[in-house]
């Protein structure tokens, strides 16, 4: 039912999340993320929101994204329904689809990244979408997006999408989270817009001021401008 892609930018450590699927919500089904343990998306035809933070309780305690992975999946009697996706602070990806699935299925591991997907008009969109964030420039952010479009043009969800989603956390910075959850037209163009919104002008401003990770107490140096 859905594509993912979970990245680490090796250059800052920043992390990244991005999704798309053909029904609804796909941000708060999907991505999880941690700055101290790193980033999972769990899906499928019955996902279970309890592996996203099962998996991520593990990353933060020291477990390698492959071994958090395998023990998660192996502890639920009801695997072949689900997919996840998890990646570490090292950049280690794993992933795993159970068969029960609906066709295509598919998952990628690439350099400091992993992508997956089901329910997908074809098993090569998760490769689209990892090279398609590969081969994008700019911030993380906007790789990401890059990397759904690809997707999307590759065949996306064999449904076509409602709903898409983008996760990015960085040390010196609050996270970004943005959710499209229900768009009938374009729910990426509408995730693209709403990322134009909350990067520029006063929102970003403002976001630049409060607490992150290596400054959480940080507070307002200028207050946003009145509006009336």
């Amino acid at each position: 039912m859905t594509f993912s892609i979970l990245v680490r930018d090796p250059e800052t450590g920043a992390l990244g999340g991005a999704a798309a699927t053909g029904s609804l919500c796909v941000g708060g089904w999907v991505l999880r993320g941690d700055i101290r343990a790193g980033l999972s998306a769990s899906q499928g035809a019955a996902p279970s929101t309890f592996w996203g933070e099962d998996v991520l309780t593990r990353m933060r305690a020291g477990r390698p994204a492959d071994a958090a992975v395998a023990e998660v999946t192996g502890a639920d009697p009801g695997r072949a329904a689900r997919q996840l996706s998890a990646l570490d602070l090292s950049g280690q990806g794993a992933h795993f689809t159970g068969a029960d699935n609906t066709p295509q299925m598919a998952g990628s591991l690439f350099p400091q990244g992993v992508a997956a997907g089901n329910m997908l008009a074809d098993a090569g969109v998760v490769d689209a979408l990892a090279e398609g964030f590969a081969a994008a420039t700019g911030p993380l952010s906007l790789r990401l997006l890059a990397g759904l479009r690809a997707a999307e043009a590759a065949g996306s969800d064999s449904r076509g999408l409602l709903s898409a989603a983008l996760l990015v956390l960085r040390h010196d910075h609050a996270p970004l989270t943005l959710r499209i959850d229900y768009h009938e037209g374009d729910p990426i163009g509408a995730l693209e817009a709403l990322h134009d919104r909350a990067t520029s002008g006063a929102y970003a401003d403002w976001a630049r001021q409060v607490p992150s990770p290596e400054d959480p107490t940080r507070v307002l140096d200028r207050l946003p401008p009145a509006r009336g």
